[in-house]
């Protein structure tokens, strides 16, 4: 974050601030904090209220509270696995509370160090012989040095690694916003400031660090989340300007007769196919259904965006089951109709394999070529149909990365499809985009339903389509949360679905057993299912390890009805279909995110029959059972995306923890949702204002989202 010209006394090494010096810069330099900027933008996450500090006799069990006493006792006793237990008595002239440690021994080291005051902060419970305790508390040494009015105060308490002392952060921060904070340029322009009633960010820094109230903390914090959040969207929207400024492909489509106008009513139409009909009349002879409502709105945003000079760069949302494919089936038609190849990138081989025989289904009968080119093809098949790919005879290419490598050349490839585009790369979508025609038309589909500030965030440069409309006469399935000692009945309530000619799945967190973690085996569960409960039915066993022949082979057997149950890992979370499996077990539920356990009930509900989804799992944890909860309670996917947010944070719902392009410093996308919209409608306002971001009062921040522009170009797609 330090980019500041060393002149600029905003780039002064920590060293140099009071009561640092070059051993405390050592420390700071562990939470990457090099320069006084870096001090600054460091923010508490909680705030101690040292104003008035309860008794020790005043506590009750399930109280959260601070608390100040004297060390009077440090024991530490070793338990069972080589792991010790550390226990503090901590004493004021009222009473005394037990504070708890597990398996950190250098915390009885430091405890033992020196006696005297400590703080403490945590939950209180009751502990053996109603004693009361705080299990694995914050704290910290009382500096007799301080003052009593610097004791009495709200005091900041950072986050910090290992080593790294709460004294050290506080002396550098009170330094830097005494010294520097009136040097921080403000990035928000004085007319904004206005119309939104935000504080400069000198008093928001200083209240940020030594809080007068919290509610004037609260306003500080208001104003730097409003400026995360608006810088991250100018950046988005900037690069939405862009996208519109190149030429790309306008597609043809109204000569096809298949735009009507932009009409509403675009697919009023016969649905048989005529000789020289509409495109409308086409996709109703290709289709075996009737789109749904929100599909066809779909279709005709994707179709008008196909027909403009610009590249198309659109994300299709959609729950599982919504439709997606034959949504992109529709563009794909377009484009070859207008003289175009598609692809579609699926990111597993069985996803991509599932695609092919869906497309071709729909497209051979109209005398469209479908080709697939995945990793796991010999060289001399990968080899023909790269060749028919480049010279055209395969209008419509689906694979995994295997698409993007050297050997495959498209003859005119004008749209590209992304599926799940979350568990791509960012080089291997620009590597497909590569191949096109100029600038191709991009067309991104997620079954992953994203929170709408998640959305705002990683996607605010694409335009947005989603399908938020089941198909007719799907039935919702209906979840159920057992016990691992409900197995018999559950078993039992399988056999009977399979009775009934339906096929059931069982998935599991693992392929093999793991002495370190105690979860259901895939390989243990197919030989215990298939030798002592349905000895009489047909098992097949599907995971990751397995030859792609022989998941191919197993997948085949599955659709075909040879086979009455699947187990399986989550290899199947995405696109497998097979409409007559109604029923899923998945074991040890509560090892697996929201998200996924989501992903994986949406592989059966897809026929006509009643469907069901069983999440076997002993779950212990608040957010294990809540996640149960929230699955048995709804099969609303955006309902549960927001849950998940709430639980994982956003890093892990977008696959993005490791990338660093969520890492917003002070903004919270489950809490500041509100604060989102605001920031970008007055991003939207002030590129009405200033499209290039030319004016004086907008240079600073030129130069501020110049630094965001390649973090977010982790998670965009151009």
């Amino acid at each position: 974050m330090s980019s500041a010209r060393p002149s600029d006394p905003l780039a002064t090494d920590v060293q140099f601030l009071k009561g640092v010096g070059p051993k405390g810069a050592m420390l700071l330099h562990k939470l990457g904090l090099k320069s006084v900027e870096d001090v600054l933008w460091h923010f508490p996450r909680r705030y101690q209220d040292r104003r008035n500090l309860p008794p020790l006799s005043m506590l009750r069990p399930g109280m959260e509270a601070t608390v100040r006493g004297e060390l009077v006792e440090v024991k530490t006793r070793p338990i069972r696995g080589g792991r010790v237990l550390i226990s503090a008595t901590l004493a004021d002239r009222t009473g005394e509370v037990t504070l708890t440690w597990f398996n950190q021994p250098w915390v009885a080291r430091e405890l033992n160090r020196q006696r005297g005051e400590i703080i403490a902060f945590g939950m209180v419970k009751e502990g053996l012989r109603h004693q009361l305790e705080m299990a694995g508390p914050e704290w910290e040494w009382i500096d007799p040095e301080d003052e009593a009015d610097d004791f009495a105060r709200l005091v900041p308490v950072y986050p910090l690694s290992e080593g790294v002392p709460q004294a050290i952060v506080r002396r550098a921060a009170h330094s830097a916003v005494a010294y520097f904070a009136e040097s921080m340029p403000d990035a928000l322009p004085a007319w904004l400031r206005k119309e939104e009633r935000l504080r400069g960010v000198a008093w928001c820094l200083q209240q940020m660090h030594l809080p007068d109230t919290l509610k004037e903390q609260q306003e500080a914090r208001r104003r730097l989340v409003f400026e995360e959040f608006y810088l991250l969207q100018l950046v988005l929207q900037l690069k939405r300007q862009e996208a519109h400024k190149e030429v790309g492909i306008s597609f043809p489509i109204s000569q096809l007769g298949g735009n009507r106008a932009a009409s509403p009513h675009l697919f009023d139409a016969p649905s048989v196919l005529d000789e020289g009909g509409t495109l409308a009349d086409e996709v109703a002879h290709m289709l075996p259904f009737e789109l749904t409502g929100a599909q066809k709105r779909v279709v005709q945003e994707i179709w008008e965006d196909m027909e403009r000079p610009m590249p198309m760069n659109r994300l299709v949302q959609g729950d599982v089951g919504s439709g997606k494919t034959a949504v992109a089936a529709c563009a794909m038609l377009a484009a070859v109709r207008c003289g175009y190849q598609a692809a579609l990138m699926a990111p597993t081989e069985i996803l991509a394999e599932q695609h092919a025989i869906n497309l071709k289904r729909l497209f051979e009968p109209l005398g469209i070529r479908v080709g697939l080119i995945v990793g796991k093809q010999t060289a001399a098949i990968k080899r023909r149909q790269a060749q028919l790919t480049q010279t055209g005879d395969i209008q419509i290419a689906v694979g995994t990365h295997a698409l993007i490598q050297e050997g495959v050349k498209f003859h005119r490839l004008g749209l590209a499809v992304v599926d799940e585009q979350h568990r791509f790369g960012v080089r291997q979508r620009l590597a497909l985009r590569n191949k096109a025609v100029g600038n191709p038309d991009v067309l991104v589909m997620t079954a992953t339903p994203i929170p709408r500030t998640l959305t705002m965030t990683l996607y605010g440069d694409l335009d947005l389509s989603v399908i938020d409309e089941l198909p007719p006469g799907r039935k919702p399935i209906k979840t159920h949360w057992k016990r691992p000692n409900d197995r018999p009945a559950v078993y039992q309530a399988v056999r009977k679905l399979i009775d009934e000619g339906r096929q059931a799945y069982f998935v599991c967190p693992m392929i093999s057993e793991n002495e370190k973690v105690q979860a259901q085996a895939a390989q243990d569960l197919h030989y215990r299912l298939e030798k002592e409960v349905y000895p009489d039915l047909r098992l097949g066993l599907l995971h990751g390890q397995m030859k792609g022949v022989e998941k191919e082979e197993i997948m085949a057997r599955f659709r075909a009805h040879e086979l009455d149950i699947l187990v399986s890992t989550v290899v199947i979370e995405v696109g497998v279909d097979v409409p007559n499996a109604s029923v899923m077990v998945i074991e040890d539920a509560n090892r697996f995110g929201l998200s996924q356990l989501h992903q994986l009930r949406g592989r059966v509900g897809r026929g006509g029959h009643q469907s069901y989804c069983i999440l076997v799992a002993d779950a212990t944890s608040d957010d294990a059972r809540e996640r149960m909860e929230i699955m048995v309670e709804t099969t609303d996917g955006f309902r549960i995306a927001e849950k998940d947010l709430q639980i994982r944070g956003p890093g892990d719902i977008a696959g993005t923890r490791q990338s660093g392009a969520l890492d917003l410093r002070i903004a919270n996308l489950v809490t500041d949702g509100r604060l989102l919209e605001e920031a970008r409608q007055a991003a939207l306002r002030t590129l009405e204002r200033d499209p290039a971001l030319s004016l004086d009062e907008h240079v600073y921040i030129l130069n501020k989202i110049a630094q965001q522009r390649d973090e977010t170009a982790l998670i965009t797609v151009t």
